[in-house]
């Protein structure tokens, strides 16, 4: 029977954009995203939605209330769907075994635990969150050890391959869905379902189908091997600092080879996000556990050179403002961990401000799209500082980029914003402490242009030419 009922557990950075898109390609489908957090789903039925997506607006205002529903009645929706996603949140566990590696499945086993005890038809159980290898395995468990007369249940993966900022885009052109899925009768019935719900938008050609455990890894493996591309260039960035060579010359030089390609070989500040640092340290942990140290240190190393690169980064501007911040005031714009979206989860933002707040600086932050208080929730969180209160007396939070940075000594791109290429930066060099710095972690600015407007120019992977001031940035800064 075909799929005419969809429930998504989790109204979260998958859940809610994915669905609003089947909902958008499959009018014939009615698609309920439930959560346990009222307040979120009261924003989802507002004019606001709780995360910014460029499209997605548009998307959500088409198909709500049609065939599209968000709810936080959570049981209806269950035993009505023919289909349920599991897109919960799998974070890396804080305590207990694999602490700061393993991913935690407390909310996907919640969800499991909560399909057994509302489900009275069959299901097809479909995993959408990130998870470790053989996660399958243990919904299975659960559904079946509780499992009620004349219900079965079909367990699917299915991982989101979405890039943040372009998530509407990528769902609705994706250059492949993966299905995993057992290897019986029934789940091939059950995988082919699937595949008639994408089919309504996507090529068969561009569905792939394999079994469940391929299908979890290559969720892993493919957030790994981009990540690895960003800490590889990254790393060159500090060898082109310090000889003189242009770390954005080398990677287009590098690019131009078919066998690589120019994608994901920007230098940056570090990468950030949900998935990259805990999808890498899930496969660290799993190799761990299949007693291969060699492989786990090896993608760990990934890891530790994103830590380098932000530290790097950090250190740098301390040094190039006479080794010391202490109540100087510095702007930081953009805090989101990448442009086009309002999530901030490992942003380098994040480390940056903790490092400047911690040697005593004063922070003038923006960010177009980050709410104040989601600032104020990561700066003032445990992990960051023991004195919110103290945090909070130093962090000032704008509305536009020229508040932020005036009467600054420095300001700092953490975020590729295009508005920030576009501000008027003679007008905000009139209006900073002199010598005015800008530290561009992002190089997206005309570094030449800024240099003859007055600034003082620090960026990632190239050694810029100063008058007047004689440092190099690069590992043995030279005075």
């Amino acid at each position: 029977m075909p799929i005419s009922k969809i429930c998504c557990i989790g109204a979260g950075y998958v859940g809610g954009p994915t669905c609003s898109v089947i909902a958008l390609k499959c009018p014939h489908i009615k698609v309920t995203v439930v959560d346990k957090s009222k307040e979120r789903i009261d924003q989802w039925n507002s004019n606001k939605l709780p995360i910014y997506e460029p499209g997605l607006d548009e998307v959500v205002q088409k198909c709500r209330g049609i065939n599209l529903f968000f709810s936080s009645d959570i049981e209806p929706a269950i035993k009505e769907a023919d289909l349920i996603f599991i897109s919960v949140n799998t974070p890396t566990k804080t305590c207990g075994n694999g602490k700061g590696r393993a991913a935690d499945l407390k909310y996907v086993e919640s969800a499991a635990r909560m399909i057994a005890e509302v489900a009275t038809s069959d299901k097809i159980v479909v995993e959408k969150s990130t998870v470790p290898v053989r996660a399958a395995e243990s919904i299975s468990n659960i559904l079946r050890a509780n499992i009620k007369s004349g219900v079965s249940y079909q367990i699917l993966s299915n991982p989101e391959f979405l890039a943040e900022g372009t998530a509407i885009e990528d769902l609705l052109n994706a250059d492949r869905v993966l299905i995993g899925g057992e290897e019986s009768k029934k789940g091939k019935e059950a995988i082919e379902q699937l595949c008639q719900v994408y089919e309504n938008w996507i090529p068969r050609q561009n569905i792939l189908t394999t079994n469940t455990w391929s299908s979890e890894l290559s969720k892993l493996v493919a957030n790994a091997m981009l990540a690895q591309r960003i800490s590889s260039i990254n790393s060159l960035s500090a060898v082109c600092e310090s000889t003189g060579a242009d770390i954005s010359e080398v990677a287009r030089a590098v690019g131009l080879d078919s066998r690589i390609g120019p994608k994901f070989l920007q230098a940056s500040v570090g990468f950030g996000g949900s998935c990259f640092q805990k999808d890498i340290l899930n496969l660290v942990y799993i190799c761990e556990c299949l007693n291969l140290p060699e492989v786990a240190a090896y993608w760990q190393q990934v890891i530790d050179m994103n830590e380098y690169q932000k530290s790097r980064f950090s250190a740098k501007v301390i040094e190039s403002l006479f080794n010391t911040v202490t109540d100087k005031h510095i702007s930081l714009l953009g805090f989101a961990f990448k442009k086009n979206t309002s999530d901030t989860r490992e942003s380098p933002a994040i480390h940056v401000a903790k490092t400047l707040l911690d040697e005593g600086a004063v922070l003038h932050l923006y960010d177009p799209k980050v709410e104040e208080q989601q600032v104020i929730n990561d700066l003032t969180d445990p992990s960051i500082t023991t004195e919110p209160e103290q945090v909070r007396s130093r962090i000032s939070i704008y509305k536009d980029a020229y508040s932020a940075t005036k009467n600054t000594h420095a300001i700092i791109i953490c975020t590729e914003w295009d508005e920030f290429v576009e501000l008027d930066y003679k007008k905000i060099y009139e209006h900073m402490t002199k010598p005015a710095y800008i530290f561009d972690g992002r190089k997206i600015l005309d570094h030449e242009k800024l240099q003859k407007l007055g600034f003082v120019v620090q960026t990632i992977g190239k050694k810029l030419a100063r008058t007047g001031i004689s440092r190099v940035w690069g590992s043995q800064p030279q005075i």
